[in-house]
C-alpha cells in the first residue's frame, strides 16, 4: 500500500514539562505521519536515546507501541495505526508524549501553524533539488537531560551539583558525565543530520 500523499506541512513546538528554563525544540513534519514516525522523530530532536517505554496522550485516548507478546491492550491504540492528521483540525492542537514511565519524563505538544507543501517553505534545503526536506529542526534551546536521573527533579538536583564546584558530588557528576557538560547547547546541526539519515532510512525502506 502506498504511503498517503502529505496535504500540508505541520510546524510543531515540543516542550519538556517542568523545566526551568523550558527545553523545547519547533521542527516541520509532514502532516501524514504516524504517530510512531512522530515518536522516532521527537527522538532525535528532544536527544533522547530511545531506551525506555513511552505514549501519547490525546484526547484523553493512549497511543503507544503494544509489546507483540501482550497483544493490544485496550487501554492502548497501537501508535502505528493513527496519523498526525486524524487529529490536527486546527492550529493551536496540542497533546501530550510522555518518554520513559521511571523518570517519566513528560511533553507538550503544540501545532503551531499548518503551512502548504512549497519549496520556499523555511528549512533545511536538499543541495541538489533545492527543495525542504521532511522533517527537518528549526531551532531549539538547551540540551536534553540524561536519561535515568529521575526526571526533571533529579535534572534539577544534577544541575545544582554541576554549577556548585565545592559540592562534595561535583567531581563524581565530572567524571561520570564530562567536564564538556553544558546544559545550555543545542547542537542543532547534529540533530539536523540525525533526521536526514531518518528520511534516508524510510526512503529505502519503501524501495
Amino acid at each position: 500500500m502506498p504511503a498517503p500523499v502529505p496535504q500540508s506541512i505541520y510546524q510543531i513546538k515540543v516542550t519538556l514539562n517542568d523545566s526551568r528554563p523550558p527545553i523545547w525544540r519547533r521542527f516541520l513534519v509532514p502532516d501524514s505521519i504516524s504517530l510512531h514516525q512522530l515518536h522516532t522523530i521527537l527522538q532525535i530532536v528532544m536527544g533522547w536515546t530511545n531506551s525506555h517505554l513511552h505514549q501519547f496522550i490525546i484526547d484523553d485516548e493512549y497511543y503507544g507501541e503494544p509489546e507483540e507478546e501482550d497483544g493490544y491492550s485496550e487501554d492502548l491504540k497501537n501508535e502505528k495505526r493513527y496519523r498526525l492528521n486524524q487529529f490536527v483540525e486546527r492550529k493551536g492542537f496540542k497533546f501530550i508524549y510522555e518518554y520513559d514511565f521511571g523518570d517519566s519524563w513528560e511533553h507538550t505538544i503544540r501545532v503551531e501553524a499548518i503551512l502548504p507543501i512549497d519549496p520556499s517553505t523555511r528549512g533545511a534545503k536538499q543541495p541538489q533539488s533545492g527543495r525542504t526536506q521532511y522533517p527537518v529542526c528549526l531551532e531549539g534551546k538547551r540540551a536534553c537531560p540524561p536519561e535515568d536521573i529521575g526526571g526533571v527533579e533529579g535534572y534539577d538536583d544534577l544541575l545544582k551539583i554541576f554549577r556548585d564546584p565545592k559540592h562534595p558530588e561535583h567531581n563524581d557528576m565530572l567524571e561520570e558525565f564530562g567536564d564538556d557538560f553544558d546544559p545550555e547547547f543545542f547542537d542543532i546541526e547534529d540533530v539536523n543530520l540525525g533526521l536526514r539519515k531518518y528520511a534516508a532510512r524510510a526512503r529505502m525502506a519503501k524501495l
